[in-house]
């Protein structure tokens, strides 16, 4: 077992592999990562860099039959890979969470969003139905739903795509996890809806103590969110950083530990239109006092730019 300051989650060599027709397709080779309690860890990278494939490795979420896994997934110091099936359905939902990509396909359209929270409930603890509803009512609340008491037995499709993340994080939370696994949840949403949905993963699970895996592109959301970051390319995470080092590093002219993929997309980020949102969320960071760094601009790199050789 795990001492009291050991990671809650450990990932050591993880590799994932796939049967196809064409041979063995290997998405993911020797992931090490961990996650502590209390923690934000953003992992970013590009498509197909191995993000969702290393977050589904942890629940076991991959077909089976033609899924190669090796490594170890140190849960508290227990390795899922080897767990049998009704230990992995304890920990699913039970000890850790996921909240999917998109809601729409994950949520049941034939079950009522409260009927889907409640099962979540009655299966990981012994309560009567009556009280697993208040649970599901409590947590519709928790995350921002508007009249929990009656959109409890609303479907999927009566909800829109912000109020169907919103029950997902809620779904996700009503069992206390202490670690929830957020795969891109805003993929499938505008820019405004976005943030309030990320606002209420990352205060909701705040409030039941639960830490966030955050599987990600958008560097933004990286900058608001995260402690810690660690950055995947080709199967392979290529760095860890804190946030604040990660994202100072490239205008303070601070070379790349590893390689300088990160600092490409950050100095490629504050060349475009869309820079605003990642130095803003930055220097939230620094007047928030969650960072010693100073304040940057984007000013900053065409001034760093302009004093290079």
């Amino acid at each position: 077992m795990a001492g009291p300051e050991s990671p809650l989650l450990v990932l050591e060599n993880l590799t994932v592999g796939f049967e196809t027709d064409d041979g063995l397709v290997q998405a993911v080779r020797g992931v090490d990562l961990d996650v502590g309690e209390g923690d934000v860890l953003a992992v970013v990278g590009e498509s197909g860099s191995g993000k969702s494939v290393t977050a589904l490795s942890v629940l076991g979420l991959h077909p089976a039959g033609r899924t190669r896994l090796g490594g170890r997934v140190l849960w508290r110091g227990e390795d899922l890979l080897t767990a049998n099936d009704e230990r992995m359905r304890q920990v699913r939902g039970g000890e850790i969470s996921m909240v999917f990509q998109d809601p729409l396909t994950a949520l049941n359209p034939v079950y009522s969003v409260g009927d889907q929270i409640i099962e979540m409930v009655r299966s990981h603890e012994s309560v009567s139905r009556s009280e697993a509803r208040t649970r599901a009512i409590e947590m519709l609340q928790l995350v921002g739903i508007p009249q929990p008491d009656k959109r409890v037995d609303s479907y999927p499709h009566e909800f829109s795509g912000g109020m169907r993340q919103r029950a997902m994080i809620a779904m996700a939370l009503s069992c206390e996890p202490k670690l929830v696994i957020a795969d891109e949840p805003t993929t499938a949403l505008d820019v405004t809806v976005q943030a309030q949905v990320l606002e209420v993963l990352l205060e909701a699970s705040r409030r039941r103590g639960a830490a966030i895996m955050l599987i990600t592109h958008d560097l933004g959301v990286v900058a608001s969110m995260a402690d810690k970051v660690a950055v995947m390319y080709a199967g392979k995470v290529v760095e860890r950083a804190e946030t604040d080092e990660l994202f100072a590093r490239p205008f303070m002219r601070i070379k790349a530990v590893k390689m300088p993929y990160m600092d490409a997309l950050i100095l490629n980020l504050a060349e475009q239109s869309t820079a605003a949102i990642c130095f803003v969320t930055w220097n939230a960071r620094h007047f928030q006092g969650k960072s010693s760094l100073p304040v940057l601009t984007p000013a900053d790199y065409l001034a760093n730019q302009a004093a290079q050789p």
